[in-house]
């Protein structure tokens, strides 16, 4: 049997908190309230074990990670563990106050994320006033600094028709990735899937402007673009396989094999507060549960992608088969497949109201 290789990348969400709304955001409906979040000692001791496991990179991410007051403690103490350092920002709150401590803590990347090119339009889906106008400000220090920029841009059914903008943007930002990625439909975009997911005309649109600023900007900006599972023949890696390659730390110290695992039902998953990285990453239950292929349903065993894609999203699975364990509905050999069109279709001239990031403005159980 080939030896566990360590996990490469951490991704720590620090909070749940975040100054933005967005209706497209994949944490959880129920946020870890911030009165739960590991302490700063805690996180501390999360990247010291990741350090020594192996990990090469750590994602601060959220929510908002520039919500935590000790953001740049915890930036220097991975710093000195020698982790690859990239914090996943809104850029609100990235003022000049903040760049140099950063900075001098060790930050090595920024990803900055866009919610349109149009400032009336991004504030709305943002629910942030004056949010767009903040996150170009963010942008433009993080290249005075000499930071490499990744502009991150999701895109949905009301944004769309602005792909080219977005393609200009980023590279009049000076960003040298740019991330064109569709929602990702868990938590809150899942909720607003209807409102958000584009038609397949709309698709061809953003595809075909992507494939000509690749080809425009090769060698200079590295453009990541991946088609969403809605309109896929095969499913993607998700996280590069269930417990392979990453490991995500939520606000409240449980660990988790991607973002949305809480969404499983019957699933306990360790916390760092009672056992070591390591021991989760080997030995957890969570972590082995679809790890590898011996998980697999037949469907998945007998493709000859089982070691590429991994069979899929689990998460996938279980919202839109009513089964984790499911082969994801996204490939299309899926008994499920189905749902996919079933969405698109539900989608199509739905209303575009959306419920923004706000536990307060839950729909009723059951409605």
């Amino acid at each position: 049997m080939t030896p566990l290789a360590p996990p490469m990348a951490l991704i720590a969400e620090l909070t749940h908190r975040c100054p933005l709304q967005c209706s497209y955001c994949s944490n959880p409906l129920h946020l870890d309230a911030a009165r739960n979040e590991l302490q700063t000692r805690d996180w501390k001791n999360v990247l010291t074990e990741a350090a020594r496991l192996g990990v090469l990179q750590i994602h601060f991410s959220g929510g908002e990670p520039m919500a935590r007051p000790d953001l740049v403690e915890l930036v220097a103490h991975a710093s000195a563990s020698g982790l690859y350092i990239n914090l996943i920002t809104s850029g609100v709150l990235l003022t000049d106050a903040m760049m140099s401590p950063l900075l001098s803590a060790g930050i090595d990347h920024i990803q900055v994320s866009f919610q349109d090119t149009q400032e009336t339009s991004a504030d709305r889906f943002g629910g942030y006033h004056c949010g767009h106008a903040k996150k170009l400000e963010a942008a433009r220090r993080i290249r005075e600094s000499g930071l490499p920029l990744t502009a991150n841009f999701v895109i949905h059914k009301q944004n769309a028709a602005r792909i080219r903008e977005m393609l200009a943007l980023g590279e009049e930002l000076g960003a040298q990735r740019i991330e064109i990625a569709h929602t990702q439909y868990y938590g809150w975009a899942l909720l607003n899937r209807k409102a958000l997911l584009p038609s397949r005309a709309q698709l061809a649109l953003v595809t075909e402007a992507v494939i000509d600023a690749q080809a425009r900007l090769s060698g200079r900006i590295t453009i990541d673009y991946v088609v969403p599972d809605y309109y896929a023949e095969r499913p993607k890696a998700c996280m590069g396989g269930w417990g392979n390659r990453f490991i995500v730390i939520a606000p409240s110290g449980k660990a988790l094999p991607c973002h949305a695992a809480e969404s499983i039902p019957g699933m306990v998953f360790p916390s760092v507060r009672d056992t070591t990285l390591g021991e989760i990453w080997t030995a957890s239950d969570a972590f082995r549960k679809y790890r590898g292929t011996g998980w697999m349903p037949v469907t998945c065993r007998n493709c000859d992608r089982r070691e590429i894609d991994w069979g899929g999203c689990r998460c996938q699975a279980l919202a839109l088969a009513g089964d984790a364990g499911a082969t994801d509905p996204a490939c299309s050999l899926s008994p499920h497949h189905h749902v996919m069109h079933e969405a698109i279709a539900a989608a199509t001239d739905a209303a575009l109201d959306l419920i923004p990031r706000r536990p307060g403005l839950l729909p009723a159980q059951g409605a």
